[in-house]
């Protein structure tokens, strides 16, 4: 049962990240910049979706796609709302994920150690 479970929060996740997705590509705002939905988690009860995306670009880049998104929820909620044939149509919540970042950070450090490596040895 559990299992069922998973995998119909799974498919639920999914299908809110694709039209999320889709909604933000139609949206004109110029402040969006290079965005990628990376996940969706969506509560137990179906009310309420964490959003995680990535953004690349500048601090303040990042600051204005976070506005952008902010300000654009309730027209991709309602997107959500008519696309889907979901009892609730969840709250979205709009989260950084900062894996992206991180994994960006350990590479450089990564190249950094090898570069240092490379110069203890001569």
């Amino acid at each position: 049962m559990a299992r069922q479970s998973n995998q119909r929060m799974r498919k639920v996740n999914e299908l809110v990240r694709e039209v999320v997705a889709d909604a933000i590509l139609d949206l004109k705002d110029p402040r969006i910049g290079f965005l990628t939905i990376t996940g969706v988690e969506t509560s137990p009860d179906k009310r309420h979706a964490a959003v995680y995306y990535s953004v690349l670009g500048s601090d303040q880049e990042k600051k204005d796609t976070a506005a952008a998104l902010k300000s654009a929820s309730p027209r991709i909620q309602r997107v959500l709302g008519t696309e889907t044939s979901m009892r609730y149509t969840p709250v979205l919540e709009f989260r950084v994920d900062t894996s992206i970042d991180h994994g960006i950070r350990i590479n450089q450090i990564l190249a950094d150690l090898d570069i240092e490596s490379e110069t203890d040895e001569l």
